[in-house]
């Protein structure tokens, strides 16, 4: 699976574009703030319909003066088939998508295009908040399984309507609250137990991926281990909902739930987040998109697009090899804004400036 073309209008900084992709690894280089990763987050947002770096689509216009709107779209070849992917972003509204002129809802597309992405920030997988490794579970979960999509929203809807009735109660539990939080308990406790449930049977999956991933790119084959963290999953969600709710009043917030829950890390017995090297840190993010790279490549029968976002510049000379020997894909997009080892090799090679993109091998 890979992009053969990719054609922009007033995406990022991107006033027209109409670039050739080629098979293999292609090298984009440039000076930082000169729309590498623009590139790389338009091929990201036409396969999944969202952006790795911000949430609202409006943000991916072209910030000038008259420009209103932004239209991207991209030609892959899937399976020996053409298909044409079109997304028409708007500031004023919602976008709207189409797979070879047809229009289609974005639950309707995910999964279609699968395509892995590597950043230097990936490394808030380890070092951030509990809420970066769920992201990270759920994002990889959507792309399995498109219909997760659908319950991921489903429980930020539910968890939005029960802490505004949870404030609005002002911690009074009166009859009407309470049938009220009922209706919403059940809705939370159904969702949030389906949802909590795919997260811990994928991090079951990806914890001996990432080991065998870190094996790889560090050289050093040590004990991983990770494991879904959930104080009431063992219990359930619709008991440690009803025993919280006194609580959950008294603070007019959902104190338990999915969106509470953690994904551990334990390296060679030691917690990553507190007890890692800096090195082992960055490989240990990379590790765990790897991981995901691969459980993709399983689920979707071909190797997802490869988007590996100036992930050179913070590893040393071994741990890149090692990461180069671990990817494996059709198409791989690299930028970088400055020089490459001489053992990362590519099959082709872009200058890209002030939002222009020029092919010079």
């Amino acid at each position: 699976m890979r992009f053969t073309r990719l054609w922009l209008t007033d995406f990022r900084n991107y006033a027209n574009l109409d670039l050739e992709l080629p098979a293999g690894t292609s090298l984009l280089v440039g000076s930082n703030g000169e729309g590498k990763t623009n590139l790389l987050e338009a091929v990201f947002y036409l396969a999944t319909m969202a952006s790795f770096r911000i949430s609202t689509a409006a943000a991916l216009i072209r910030s000038d003066p008259g420009v209103s709107q932004a239209v991207a779209r991209g030609e892959v070849i899937a399976n020996e088939r053409k298909i044409l992917l079109e997304a028409a972003l708007s500031q004023s509204g919602r976008s709207q998508f189409q797979v070879n002129r047809q229009r289609l809802r974005r639950r309707d597309l995910l999964g279609l295009i699968p395509v892995s992405v590597f950043m230097p920030d990936d490394l808030v997988l380890v070092k951030g908040g509990p809420g970066e490794r769920r992201r990270y579970l759920d994002d990889a979960l959507v792309q399995i399984d498109s219909r997760l999509d659908a319950v991921r929203s489903d429980v930020e809807t539910i968890l939005r309507q029960r802490n505004a009735l949870l404030r609005q109660s002002g911690g009074r539990l009166s009859s009407e609250v309470a049938m009220t939080l009922d209706v919403w308990d059940n809705k939370l406790a159904e969702a949030g137990e389906q949802l909590a449930g795919a997260r811990r049977s994928l991090a079951m999956r990806l914890g001996p991926r990432a080991a065998t991933a870190y094996a790889e790119i560090a050289g050093q084959a040590l004990p991983l281990e990770m494991a879904y963290e959930s104080a009431w999953l063992s219990r359930g969600l619709s008991e440690a909902l009803s025993q919280a709710r006194n609580e959950d009043l008294r603070r007019g917030v959902s104190t338990v739930g999915p969106h509470r829950d953690d994904l551990s890390v334990v390296l060679d017995g030691r917690s990553v987040r507190t007890h890692a090297s800096q090195g082992e840190q960055r490989s240990l993010a990379l590790a765990l998109r790897l991981a995901v790279h691969r459980e993709l490549t399983e689920a979707a029968g071909q190797s997802p697009v490869l988007l590996l976002d100036d992930v050179f510049s913070e590893l040393d000379q071994g741990r890149s090899q090692g990461v180069l020997r671990a990817l494996r894909s059709e198409q791989t997009l690299l930028t970088s804004a400055g020089p490459l080892s001489s053992d990362i090799t590519y099959d082709a090679r872009f200058r890209v400036t002030a939002g222009r993109v020029y092919r010079e091998m």
